[in-house]
């Protein structure tokens, strides 16, 4: 996974941050939440994805590989940009509408959002630098990319419900936000007409009582259970892709899903 703290995973959190009016993230004060920063840390964001571009021509300008990373670095820019956009067209603060929610919207926002630049690019990256050329490895690791992506998301969204924040780092907001995540596009198509009557009155209501009575119905759903059944479901199918791989070494590919199975943060 690319760390935090690299330049185009600081500038999309750095605007993620401030667009979701976040508080907290790993633990610390959000950028823009430093008295000295505040909405200076729109700049900053469009700084940090500048350099990207200084880096690369610095160190690979006159590489017969620059205008494939470049088009990648450019490529996985824009599908971001796109997921960002499909998350905040479906979590408008003060409009509750389930009707835009739905499952294949939620995997769109999670594959442009998260899966492309956390997942596919540096292993993208990794292969062109290693002189693959063969397309069809390249649409493989998108797809194992994707599907990881996507699945890490989902262990997000569990998460920032059912996490502990001293483990996470942050105090989970998800519901108070409006979002299209997992929980609630999972919940919608299993709840009575009693328990979505309970979802929309107190979705996205930033009442502490309001967000209690949404889990209880998702304990109800047995959300959590669900969950566990889709993370085994979820492990078995990538190693399964995985064992796959022809062409190229798997263990790129294990030792980023070792790393995320069954994460507490």
């Amino acid at each position: 996974i690319v760390p935090e703290g690299t330049t185009m995973e600081g500038a999309f959190l750095v605007a993620d941050d401030i667009m979701d009016a976040s508080e907290t993230r790993r633990g610390q004060a959000c950028w823009y939440k430093h008295p000295d920063e505040q909405l200076n840390a729109i700049n900053d964001g469009i700084l940090l994805e500048s350099h990207i571009y200084t880096i690369l021509k610095r160190h690979c300008g006159s590489s017969p590989l620059y205008i494939h990373l470049l088009e990648l670095f450019h490529e996985t820019t824009l599908q971001t940009a796109l997921g960002q956009y499909l998350d905040l067209a479906t979590a408008e603060p003060d409009r509750v509408d389930f009707g835009r929610f739905s499952m294949r919207t939620y995997s769109n926002i999670v594959i442009y959002k998260t899966a492309f630049y956390t997942f596919y690019l540096p292993v993208a990256l990794a292969m062109r630098i290693a002189g693959i050329t063969d397309e069809a490895l390249y649409a493989t690791a998108r797809r194992i990319c994707i599907m990881m992506g996507e699945y890490f998301q989902v262990q997000d969204d569990f998460l920032d419900c059912y996490g502990d924040p001293a483990v996470i780092g942050k105090v989970g907001t998800d519901i108070y936000d409006n979002k299209c995540s997992w929980l609630i596009n999972t919940a919608l198509p299993l709840c009575d007409a009693r328990q979505r009557g309970v979802l929309e009155a107190n979705y996205a209501r930033h009442d502490p009582v309001c967000e209690a009575r949404v889990k209880a119905v998702y304990d109800e759903l047995k959300l959590r259970e669900r969950f566990h059944a889709y993370e085994e479901a979820t492990y078995k199918e990538l190693n399964e892709l995985i064992a796959s791989v022809r062409g190229m070494p798997p263990t790129i590919f294990t030792n980023l899903l070792k790393r995320i199975y069954k994460r507490k943060k």
